[in-house]
């Protein structure tokens, strides 16, 4: 028996495919660093932005201009910590149900109107306004009457957000949430600048039209060219911001976007090829950038149609994939073999896991050919799949070597196929269009929680069409416990649950990987990757 913990054949396959770094030279073209007297940052970006709308952001590369352009009620530094914001203190009352935010008076928009508590009010009513239809009106289930707004019994100013004056916000909720305040340092902590949205409806969220209360404006939107920002200055701590102009480069090739970091384009990247990060680490040492990212890439299933209804073959796919050679060898950037959904970084959890991990994996692949025979498969009749994944090489490598290891094992004849980011949006949405599908999970905050909301039935994220009541109340039952140990021990019961009957399988946890030149003074990773421009300088760092 030939065991699939020997990776040769596989990765000639993976590199053949994807291509592999020859020995080249390291030279790195210097990156202007002013522009009409303005001192200027370029930054890759990944995907082109579906949106730059608030409540239809949903993804990363949205999310990260977002950081730029507007200010929530609470704030972070370099490293994730929470900082005030918008609002300057706050407080909680002794049951956790209501929070007061207390606004800062010299606040402004960019257009130099005040930013006060009903900006915030009418934001997130639009979060969960039925009308909007928001994939991520679902974060805002435990401010109370949301749910209810959502399914029609309620009205949308019922919404338990209000604003007592200009400078006093009030948010009840319907049970105590650990991560509220996490929550609130990202878009769902963001207000909406009224008179815009009034005057220009969905269409406010172009250069123009957005009223932004951050370090930066919107100026220019060149769809897969650029997105530009200035300095905004009306923001309130304006004189901290030391970058004047940004620049965000969509890039769907990541090789692409690693050529123009050494072409002099880029003061950093988003990402680096996988296959260029052995060169890298050689060559580049001092502009490498890697550390542990709260995330996680998996592949749920279709589990309402065969050949994934079936819990023997979800299975069977998830015992035979080798975490540790996707992680070691065919990523190889610093990611961690997935236990579960939930990371290992997440503080004071630990992932209840699967036994058979710790297994060999001469044995794991017995269990697994076991279960793919019982469920009637085998060499007469192989299951046969398409993967859909949106175009990158970094995921062209991951999903080409989990086929290979399931043709290997199995005999499962799987075919990829890829798409651009939006069109893979689209697809994501319909089970019915799709077999499996690759999906990385990047949580907003650092709680448990953020991971296995996903899974919940009514999720807007769960695709699977798996769902099980046990599961959505012992979450929810969960929020209700004030002991942090308790909280953790029913959540990892839940996720042990969700995780035997395999609606999804988990990959790897992520790590980020970027060049940052030297330049970039005061740059540091943190587990959450938020990095925004107005924390950093330019110059040459110590």
């Amino acid at each position: 028996m030939q065991k699939l913990s020997c990776p040769s054949i596989l990765l000639i396959a993976i590199l053949a495919a994807t291509g592999c770094t020859g020995s080249e030279e390291a030279r790195i073209a210097p990156v202007p660093m002013a522009e009409d007297g303005a001192l200027v940052i370029h930054r890759g970006n990944g995907s082109e932005p579906k949106t730059l709308d608030l409540v239809h952001v949903h993804e990363t590369v949205g999310s990260t201009i977002l950081f730029e352009l507007y200010e929530g009620l609470l704030s972070s530094d370099a490293d994730a910590r929470l900082l005030p914001g918008v609002a300057s203190h706050w407080d909680v009352s002794d049951d956790g149900l209501v929070y007061t935010f207390h606004l800062r008076a010299d606040s402004r928009w960019s257009n130099g109107d005040p930013v006060v508590a009903q900006d915030f009010v009418a934001s997130m009513q639009r979060y969960v306004n039925p009308a909007e239809a928001s994939e991520n009106a679902q974060f805002f289930y435990p401010v109370r009457n949301a749910r209810a707004i959502l399914q029609g019994s309620e009205p949308l100013e019922s919404l338990g957000v209000q604003a007592i004056d200009d400078q006093t916000l009030r948010v009840e909720l319907e049970q105590p949430t650990p991560w509220l305040l996490q929550m609130f340092a990202t878009r769902f902590g963001y207000p909406i600048h009224r008179p815009s949205l009034q005057a220009h409806g969905r269409r406010f969220a172009r250069p123009g039209t957005l009223v932004s209360n951050g370090p930066f404006v919107l100026t220019e939107w060149v769809v897969q060219s650029h997105i530009r920002l200035d300095r905004n200055p009306n923001y309130w701590n304006s004189e901290a911001v030391e970058i004047d102009r940004v620049y965000m480069y969509p890039t769907e090739d990541i090789a692409s976007e690693f050529k123009r970091y050494r072409a002099g384009e880029l003061h950093y990247t988003r990402e680096v090829p996988k296959q260029q990060i052995r060169w890298i680490r050689e060559n580049l040492p001092e502009d490498h950038r890697s550390g542990p990212y709260m995330g996680v890439y998996y592949l749920p299933l279709d589990t309402t149609e065969p050949p994934f209804d079936d819990v023997r073959v979800r299975q069977a796919l998830s015992m035979a994939v080798d975490r540790r050679i996707i992680s070691d060898k065919v990523s190889a950037a610093g990611e961690k073999p997935a236990t579960g959904l939930v990371p290992v970084y997440v503080s004071e959890y630990v992932s209840p896991g699967y036994e058979w991990l710790d297994w060999p994996m001469e044995k794991r692949i017995d269990e697994a050919r076991r279960l793919y025979r019982e469920a009637g498969y085998g060499p007469d009749n192989p299951l046969t799949f398409t993967i859909h994944y949106n175009t990158s090489q970094n995921n062209k490598r991951i999903v080409l070597a989990v086929a290979a290891m399931w043709k290997q094992a199995l005999g499962a004849r799987v075919s990829i196929l890829n798409q651009e980011w939006k069109v893979f949006l689209q697809t994501r949405k319909f089970a019915s269009q799709w077999d499996m599908i690759r999906m990385g999970w990047i949580a907003g905050w650092d709680d448990p929680y953020s991971f296995l909301e996903v899974m919940l039935s009514d999720s807007d994220f769960n695709d699977t069409g798996w769902g099980d009541p046990d599961y959505d109340r012992t979450l929810e039952i969960a929020n209700t416990v004030g002991d942090p140990a308790e909280r953790a021990r029913l959540l990892a019961a839940a996720e042990a649950s969700m995780l035997n009957q395999y609606p999804v399988i988990p990959i790897f946890y992520y790590a980020t990987n970027r060049l940052v030149r030297s330049e970039v003074a005061g740059y540091r990773i943190n587990i959450l990757d938020r990095d925004p421009s107005a924390l950093y300088a330019l110059g040459m760092a110590p």
